[in-house]
Order: C-alpha cells, then structure tokens, then sequence
C-alpha cells in the first residue's frame, strides 16, 4: 500500500469564518493554524500547503486567562542600538487586537517557505464587518470558548 501525497493542483480552497468572541487568544491561534495548514483534512501532508483560508472576526473580543493582561509583552526589536520595545498585551488588544490575533497564529506555523505562503491565507477584523462575502465563507465554531 502507498502512502498518498497531495499534488498543489488537488487542493481545495474553501473559506472559513471564525468569531472570536470569549475565545481565549492562544487556543483561538492554535486551531485556526491547525485549519490553515490543513490538519483538519484527512489528505494532510506535512510538506505541502493543504490549508484553508480563514477570517478572523471580532478580534476586539478575544481574552487572555489569568494574569496574562498585566505580565505578558510584545517584544520586538527596531534593528537599532538599544531598541528593544516592549508593549503589554492590554495595550495592544485595546489598540491592535487584529494584530495581536495574527502574530498568535504565525508564531504557531511553520518557520520556513510554507508557513510563510500560510499566513497569506489568514484574515484578521476587529468587528463583524469583513467584505469576503462574495468568497461565501463557512462559519465554523472552534472548541473552548468561555
């Protein structure tokens, strides 16, 4: 019996949306990475892209449990001498929680090529309000909402 191995020209681009309200933020990542590289698909193969686009919705309304809100920062670097910047997580989900949703899900794909035509796929908004109707996206629910 052979193994089956994907070919690009068998994939399947279906649409998903995915409301982010009461989600907390790392389980909310972890499945939607799941679904962009196509874990959620029984042809699944590791070395080929077999995702789904996805739309991220309400990102506003995305939570972090315990203490996350006040301990946990954003750290990046400006690639200058001493620029090492540090935002905490309630500042950027008040002021960039598309953003903050999108970094979650990258840091969870692949570091090389694949995950970086992945995260093509992913759409983030901070309100319902998303312009991908025509794409007729599913709605999905994911586990572990609060």
């Amino acid at each position: 019996m052979k193994t089956y191995m994907m070919n690009p020209a068998e994939k399947s681009g279906k649409w998903y949306l995915v409301d982010a309200t009461g989600m907390p933020l790392g389980r909310l990542a972890s499945q939607v990475a799941s679904i962009l590289r196509g874990k959620n698909k029984p042809e699944f193969t590791p070395n080929a892209d077999a995702g789904d686009h996805v739309i991220v919705v309400n990102s506003d309304k995305v939570v972090l449990t315990g203490r996350k809100m006040e301990q946990k920062y954003y750290r990046y670097h400006t690639l200058y001498v001493g620029g090492l910047k540090e935002v905490q997580y309630k500042d950027m989900l008040s002021k960039k929680s598309d953003k903050a949703v999108f970094l979650a899900v990258k840091g969870m794909l692949p570091k090389n090529h694949l995950g970086r035509e992945m995260i093509k796929k992913l759409r983030v908004y901070k309100d319902e309000n998303h312009g991908h109707e025509a794409q007729q996206p599913v709605k999905i629910t994911l586990e572990g909402k609060r």
